[in-house]
């Protein structure tokens, strides 16, 4: 087991498996996330009981969060690493080198791959903690409930991307994110050597990644683009109201 952890932490070739196989977690995470949100445009009810059913598995809840942020922190640590060490191979630079062989996303996945980490953490302030101060309403988000007593993700989500700046942070992010991911995956294809034509198009593992994270970003952004463009507004007003309303009355009897 330590000749094991050492390959793993000490070698770049083990490195570079470390890092392929975080990020092979996180693009897991990515879907599965990514098909309980989408469960906003079935309504209320759907996605309130999806709210319903993760907080009440704390026990597991809290365990997978960590371990989230654990395969994070190591999928940045190995990428340094090996960039790092990539530098300290070639000291010099190459005068007026220009970099045409690399494409947009391999040129910024350290950049991007930061920004990343530093959405998840605010996403998990945001709405999985409910944090007042990054949520720009001023509204207790974790406060929040249906007309069944479970947390309303539903109104959590309308409020959230009614607030422009947070959608527009969201969908960079979201859009970052699949920058990374369609790198990453023709990466993880190249180094494992799928590499292969089929109906006779050539470099299909290339294709696959990048029309899977166009896909992943698209519907990602479809959730915050939807509810700037007014959907749920009604729900949304009702609440409002009803949330005012119990101010007002909280008010009147300290009085």
């Amino acid at each position: 087991m330590r000749h094991f952890l050492r390959n793993l932490f000490c070698f770049s070739v083990g490195k570079k498996y470390l890092m392929a196989g975080t990020g092979a977690v996180m693009v897991l995470f990515v879907i599965g996330h990514m098909a309980g949100n989408l469960q906003f445009f079935l309504g209320p009810e759907a996605i309130n009981r999806y709210g319903h059913f993760l907080q009440s598995n704390v026990e597991v809840l809290w365990p997978v969060r960590l371990a989230l942020l654990a395969v994070i922190a190591l999928h940045i640590w190995s990428a340094t690493s090996l960039t790092l060490e990539n530098r300290a191979a070639r000291p010099a630079a190459y005068e007026q080198w220009q970099p045409t062989a690399a494409s947009y996303a391999s040129r910024t996945m350290m950049m991007s791959g930061l920004i990343i980490a530093a959405f998840a953490v605010f996403h998990l302030l945001h709405y999985a903690l409910g944090v007042r101060a990054v949520n720009l309403t001023g509204i207790d988000f974790s406060a929040l409930r249906d007309s069944e007593g479970r947390p309303d993700l539903y109104l959590m989500l309308l409020l959230g991307f009614s607030r422009w700046p947070i959608s527009v942070f969201y969908i960079i992010a979201v859009g970052l994110l699949c920058l990374h991911l369609s790198h990453g995956m023709r990466a993880m294809f190249q180094s494992i050597g799928w590499k292969w034509t089929f109906g006779g198009v050539p470099h299909l593992p290339d294709l696959i990644a990048r029309w899977f994270a166009l896909l992943i970003f698209i519907l990602y952004a479809s959730i915050p683009t939807a509810v700037m463009c007014g959907f749920g507004k009604a729900y949304k007003e009702k609440a409002l109201q009803q949330l005012t309303a119990s101010a007002v009355a909280g008010k009147e009897s300290a009085r």
